[in-house]
């Protein structure tokens, strides 16, 4: 999503980095960069001039004059005014008498209701009883809808037929606590644009529930339309909190940086991806890192942890370690990685990985999954432990078995060796990154 402005950021620090000393004349240009690229990345103006003023008044101060390396301290600069814009992260505040009452609201097609499956599914992980209510009596399969990902996810739904949607949402509180079930999700709905009789009703169903929190689900994709949507929102009903969806899309990522700013209302949520289990919690910090293009480490750690079995991360690590790893294992790592999201996404939250991730064509990563399957399964049991045994007769058969040809098999045996050593000289590194190569492999 930030992809031009990351590239406009890294353009300007590449620059700032040529020169020994800042004059104040060097940071004015820089800011100017700095200013036109957020500019052009939806961020809101005022937003942008209050950004740009903070990093001035440091920049050109003796902060960086007295600093070894000017480059490096602009971007420290740069990072934390950018951390400081996102705001502090909000959390859920699931306090008082259970069941806790969270509200979902939005614009149609916002991705309410995917988004209530997906914050039942991530209250569950913490050890929750989530029970999701079927508020929007308007959309055509709204509640259809919220109960096939609810049957997807083993979650109750409550759905109240042909009732208004306050007295829905209150007798679906009802039935969660008659359930035993210590929080309800409403998912509301949503009109095109806002308009009154939406607030009203918005306002009504607030009343009957009493909700812990009110969150505003926001396309990030909608730039500064959705930083106008939360402010409308926030006026008439009262935000707890943000979940911007589709911040995986090719959107210019403005909304993000400017919503906190403009509305006082913590970002809690980004929906990452299509599935269920894509939705990670805010961490500004991290944000401003991955617009910086400097990776972000512990967000692919947290996902890793989540999909891959410690037991197996521990006996992988061992294998990487004694250089026996093998193509039965890279199989069994590759199933378990495509759970983690797009390869694209992964490699760009490695640390200097973002080029590497670049040249990887769009949608091509999944196909690239499926031809590397359909060659590993194409080997004995034999072959796979011992890929050195695989000559030219042998690649032939594994071309024809797995519809490919002989140069891709050779490519991606030689690719495979290449890994080997790489994650040889993994195995030697520290910190997170250790970390993360002992859980994926």
């Amino acid at each position: 999503m930030f992809e031009s402005l990351t590239d406009r950021l890294q353009s300007v620090f590449r620059d700032v980095g040529k020169r020994g000393i800042l004059r104040e004349q060097d940071v004015d240009e820089m800011l100017r960069e700095i200013r036109l690229a957020l500019l052009e990345a939806d961020v809101d103006y005022k937003v942008v001039k209050d950004f740009v003023g903070r990093i001035r008044e440091r920049a050109v101060g003796a902060e960086v004059t007295k600093s070894l390396s000017p480059a490096q301290q602009v971007v420290k600069i740069v990072n934390e005014e950018l951390v400081q814009t996102l705001g502090k992260p909000g959390r859920l505040e699931l306090t008082g008498g259970a069941p806790y009452v969270i509200m979902l609201v939005g614009l149609q097609g916002s991705g309410k209701t995917t988004t209530a499956a997906k914050l039942a599914q991530h209250l569950r992980q913490q050890g929750r009883l989530p029970m999701l209510v079927a508020g929007d009596t308007y959309r055509p399969a709204a509640t259809k809808q919220l109960e096939v990902l609810g049957r997807q996810l083993d979650l109750p739904i409550y759905g109240g037929g042909e009732t208004s949607p306050p007295d829905i949402c209150a007798e679906g509180v009802r039935e969660a606590r008659r359930r035993g079930r210590d929080v309800a999700i409403l998912d509301t709905a949503g009109r095109l644009q806002i308009d009154e009789q939406m607030m009203t009703e918005l306002r009504s169903v607030k009343e009957e529930t009493s909700p812990v929190e009110t969150l505003l689900v926001a396309d990030a994709m909608t730039g500064q339309e959705a930083v106008s949507v939360a402010e409308g929102f926030h006026e008439r009903i009262g935000l707890t909190g943000l979940i911007l969806t589709k911040v995986d899309g090719d959107a210019r990522g403005g909304a993000a940086i400017s919503m906190r700013s403009v509305t006082g209302v913590p970002i809690k949520f980004l929906g990452t991806g299509e599935k269920t289990d894509a939705l990670e919690l805010f961490h500004p910090d991290r944000l401003a890192s991955r617009i910086l293009g400097m990776g972000d480490v512990l967000t692919l750690i947290e996902r890793a942890e989540r999909t891959f079995d410690q037991e197996q991360a521990e006996q992988m690590e061992r294998k990487i370690l004694e250089a026996s790893f093998d193509l039965e294992d890279f199989l069994e790592q590759l199933q378990q990685v495509k759970q983690m999201g797009p390869l694209t996404q992964l490699l760009e939250m490695i640390p200097g990985m973002r080029g590497v991730a670049q040249q990887v064509p769009a949608g091509a990563t999944d196909e690239q999954f499926k031809h590397i399957e359909a060659i590993v399964l194409s080997m004995t049991p034999e072959e796979r432990r011992n890929p050195r045994m695989i000559k030219g007769s042998r690649k032939k058969r594994i071309a024809a078995g797995s519809g490919t040809t002989v140069q891709e098999v050779n490519m991606l045996l030689n690719q495979f060796r290449q890994m080997q050593r790489m994650m040889k000289q993994l195995g030697k590194g520290q910190g997170d990154m250790q970390r993360l190569m002992r859980l994926m492999g």
